[in-house]
């Protein structure tokens, strides 16, 4: 927190945007304006393109859709993508707290079992943060399925909010389609959980393997310099798949791993927003407007 406290000092107005809008005031156009603020009545009345000036909003409600699904407790190193989740939600909580907002949370398993209402301050960060840490342990359950979380989202999260999905998006298909119609009613941001031996698998000589949620278990040669291939193909196309998805539900995501800096993390995304926004804010005048040269 104290790294952060630092280092984002003046991009919390970036990563975190109030969504009320009282118009203030009108002025001329100046360049990397949102075009969308012109007011078209006034630019025509003047001949001189203007744009509205709101004040905003600056309280947020902020929810975090949590997969606790066993895939979620695995990792190669010491950390498991589980304590990857409870880090950051616990950094950005108390971030958004700090100023004043409220965070609530959907927690998900096999199915969604604890909604914790939006509230502010540090007692209730602590109390999310427990809730989400002393769930007994499962070995085994139904496959994920992240479409009856984001449903549920859909339901129970009205005002217009903040909104994480943090998962490893390890699931049966079909959760694309209510993620997009969560983003056009929210702001969401895609977390994605990930540990590199997903991705990769090493020469580790013969091993058993089980899935987390099923508890099937398969004996494998990893020796085998050919299934190791086959191996990242398809983890490969499953990353290919992922992306897909993301475009197509049209939300920002940001991937930790659970070898990544969390500060660092943190900043990339930070950095990405700034630059989007300004890409956002930048769009070309319309050419009728352009003066002459």
């Amino acid at each position: 927190m104290r790294r952060l406290d630092g280092l984002l000092h003046g991009d919390y107005r970036t990563l975190f945007r109030g969504f009320g809008l009282d118009l203030a005031d009108l002025r001329e156009y100046e360049y990397h304006d949102d075009v969308r603020h012109i007011d078209w009545n006034v630019t025509a009345r003047l001949q001189t393109p203007y744009v509205r000036v709101y004040n905003e909003e600056r309280e947020i409600a902020a929810w975090f859709l949590l997969d606790l699904s066993p895939s979620v407790d695995f990792g190669s190193t010491e950390t498991m993508k589980c304590a990857v989740s409870a880090e950051f939600v616990t950094v950005l909580a108390r971030i958004l707290t700090r100023h004043g907002n409220r965070v609530g949370a959907l927690l998900y398993s096999d199915s969604v079992d604890t909604v914790i209402p939006a509230r502010s301050g540090r007692r209730h960060v602590l109390h999310l943060l427990h809730r989400m840490l002393s769930r007994p342990e499962r070995s085994r359950s139904a496959a994920t399925n992240l479409r009856d979380l984001v449903q549920t989202a859909l339901q129970i999260v009205k005002r217009r909010s903040l909104v994480f999905v943090v998962s490893d998006f390890i699931s049966t298909p079909g959760w694309t389609e209510p993620l997009a119609r969560l983003a056009r009613r929210h702001e969401v941001v895609a977390v994605r959980l990930y540990d590199p031996l997903e991705r990769e698998l090493p020469d580790l000589g013969l091993l058993t393997i089980q899935d987390a949620e099923t508890g099937e278990q398969l004996f494998v040669d990893t020796h085998d310099r050919g299934f190791r291939k086959r191996f990242t193909a398809a983890a490969e196309r499953r990353e290919l798949e992922l992306r897909s998805s993301f475009r197509e539900a049209g939300i920002d995501t940001l991937e930790l791993s659970t070898n990544d800096d969390l500060v660092d993390a943190i900043l990339r995304f930070a950095d990405l927003r700034k630059r989007r926004a300004r890409l956002t804010a930048g769009g070309n005048l319309p050419q009728h407007l352009v003066p002459a040269p």
